[in-house]
C-alpha cells in the first residue's frame, strides 16, 4: 500500500468559531475540543488512504503512518492588565476564563501524537476600550441629535418636546451600555505567517505530498498556489462554510473532515480516538 505523506494544518481561531455548529462538541471543555480537532484530522487522512470511518477494530487503523505532522495554529493568550473604564479596575487578561481555556486546550493538543503547536502572539492595537460592533449602531444615533442638544444647552427656549424625546432615547443607548459591552482591541500577530512558512517549508523540502488546510481565509492563496506548482496536492476544509471563488480556484479540492452539522450536531467520535 502506498504510504502518503500528509499534513493537516488547522487555523485554530477559525476552527474554534466554526465548531459551535456541532452542538455535540462541548466548547467549554478543552479536552473535547482537542479530541474534535484530532478526530477531524483522522477523518481527512482516512479519506485520503481509503480507510473506512466505521472500521470496527480501531487498532487496525494505520492512519497515523501516513501523517507527517498535524499542526494547530493559534496565539498565546494576552497577558496585559489594562484599566477598565466602567469597572474602574485593572483587567488581568492572563487570569480570564478564555486564557485558562486556551492554555488547557494547548496542553491537551501537545499530548496528542504527531500534533505540533504553532503559537503567535496577541497585541493591543490601541490603548483604549471600544464598544462591540453590535452596540455601535444605536450608540451612533446620538450624533444626529448633537446639534439640537447643543442648541438647547445654549438656549433652553429652543427645546422641542418631540426632538428632546428622540434625543433622550438615543442617549439611553449610552447610559444602558453594559460593563461587558466594551472590548479591549486585540489582534493576533504571526499566526498567518507561521501557516504560510510551514506550507512553503514542507513543500520545498518535499516533506509532504498532500496538505489539508482547515480555514476559510483567502489570505493563504499564494501559499496554496506555490504548493500546487511544486506538485503538492492542496485540499481545503472550510468546515462547511462557503468560500470565496478566489480561494476555491487555487486548491485541488474542498472537503470536510466532519460530517455536515445538523440540529443534533453530534460527532460520532470514539471515546479515546486513535
Amino acid at each position: 500500500m502506498r504510504i502518503r505523506r500528509v499534513s493537516v494544518l488547522i487555523d485554530g481561531g477559525f476552527f474554534y468559531k466554526r465548531i459551535k455548529a456541532w452542538p455535540g462538541v462541548d466548547r467549554t471543555d478543552p479536552a473535547k475540543v482537542a479530541d474534535a480537532a484530532r478526530y477531524m484530522c483522522k477523518r481527512h487522512v482516512q479519506k485520503l488512504i481509503g480507510e473506512q470511518k466505521d472500521q470496527k477494530d480501531q487498532q487496525d487503523s494505520r492512519w497515523l503512518d501516513h501523517v507527517y505532522r498535524l499542526f494547530y495554529y493559534d496565539a498565546h493568550p494576552y497577558e496585559g492588565t489594562p484599566h477598565h473604564p466602567f469597572m474602574n479596575r485593572q483587567v488581568k487578561f492572563a487570569e480570564t476564563e478564555e486564557a485558562r481555556f486556551r492554555r488547557e486546550l494547548f496542553d491537551h493538543l501537545r499530548k496528542k501524537r504527531k500534533f505540533a503547536l504553532r503559537l503567535g502572539s496577541v497585541i493591543a492595537e490601541k490603548r483604549s476600550w471600544q464598544p462591540y460592533d453590535r452596540y455601535m449602531k444605536d450608540l451612533l444615533k446620538i450624533w444626529h441629535h448633537a446639534e439640537y442638544l447643543r442648541g438647547v444647552l445654549e438656549d433652553p427656549s429652543q427645546m422641542d418636546q418631540a426632538k428632546s424625546a428622540a434625543a433622550l432615547k438615543a442617549l439611553e443607548a449610552w447610559t444602558g451600555l453594559p460593563e461587558d459591552g466594551i472590548a479591549y482591541p486585540l489582534r493576533q500577530k504571526g499566526v498567518d505567517m507561521r501557516i504560510g512558512l510551514d506550507i512553503s517549508t514542507m513543500t520545498l523540502k518535499r516533506q509532504v505530498d498532500t496538505v489539508v488546510l482547515v480555514t476559510g481565509d483567502s489570505d493563504f492563496v499564494p501559499a496554496a498556489k506555490m504548493a500546487r506548482r511544486e506538485g503538492v496536492e492542496f485540499i481545503l476544509d472550510p468546515m462547511w462554510q462557503s468560500v470565496s471563488p478566489d480561494l476555491n480556484e487555487h486548491v485541488d479540492g474542498i472537503t470536510s473532515g466532519l460530517d455536515k452539522p445538523t440540529q443534533n450536531g453530534g460527532l460520532d467520535m470514539p471515546a479515546d480516538p486513535n
